[in-house]
């Protein structure tokens, strides 16, 4: 019996361009089940396996509200940054949607004292009392350093705690941040082209991660699934 609901999923991904791939000479060899042509130089991904990945995916992320979990959103490509964050906001999650910060997960100790010291200062910028503390010299210096932890930690400043999962656009792009999330045995959902290695994420998305029609759908659909997640 078919699905009909894997069978629009397709259809709406399919509509997205969601089955472009990579040019051949860019394709990682874990990723050849996943294809199944060409066209021109592109080579095509099999929707139908990415339908089942994407509702795969769902279900962890369904799971992971229910249970009260964080995840840390991460897509810094220009072309799906702001897709990234707004994700994340929808469901008040840390996003990184730009250069990664080396030790997020691997020093996140240090991280930490670093996300504390900006709730300091902030908490410093909002009380009448502080201009009556410090010269206007040190003042300064205060807000220079708010501003230059508020852009380092920009989407993470509010991260209480080591993230639970990671949501990841492009592994290959994030290689840096999947490689730390890895090795601290975190697991990864991640939508991924044919240019990545399929076992960097525990629940992949193989999918065309340069469409921002594909990202935003395949974001929103799980985001939604989050949603559903925590009102169940």
């Amino acid at each position: 019996m078919i699905d009909t609901n894997n069978t629009a999923e397709l259809k709406r991904l399919f509509d997205t361009g969601a089955h472009f791939a990579q040019v051949k000479s860019r394709r990682h060899p874990s990723m050849k089940p996943f294809l199944v042509g060409t066209k021109g130089r592109q080579e095509i991904i099999d929707l139908v396996q990415t339908t089942e990945q994407l509702e795969a995916a769902k279900v962890v992320m369904a799971t992971l509200a229910k249970e009260g979990k964080t995840i840390l959103f991460v897509g810094g490509k220009v072309e799906i940054a702001a897709l990234v964050k707004k994700a994340a906001e929808d469901i008040q999650m840390p996003y990184v949607a730009a250069r990664w910060l080396g030790g997020t997960i691997s020093n996140w100790n240090e991280i930490k004292k670093r996300v504390d010291r900006l709730t300091e200062l902030r908490d410093m910028a909002a009380t009448s009392t502080v201009t009556k503390q410090h010269t206007k010299l040190e003042l300064i210096k205060i807000e220079r350093e708010k501003k230059r932890l508020e852009e380092r930690l920009n989407g993470i400043d509010t991260l209480a705690k080591r993230p639970d999962a990671l949501l990841v656009v492009d592994t290959k792009h994030e290689k840096h941040a999947v490689k730390e999330a890895n090795d601290a045995g975190i697991p990864i959902i991640a939508i991924m082209s044919s240019d990545c290695n399929l076992s960097d994420a525990a629940y992949p998305i193989v999918a065309n991660d340069t469409s921002r029609k594909t990202v935003e759908l395949i974001l929103t659909e799980l985001v939604t699934s989050f949603q559903k997640g925590q009102a169940a």
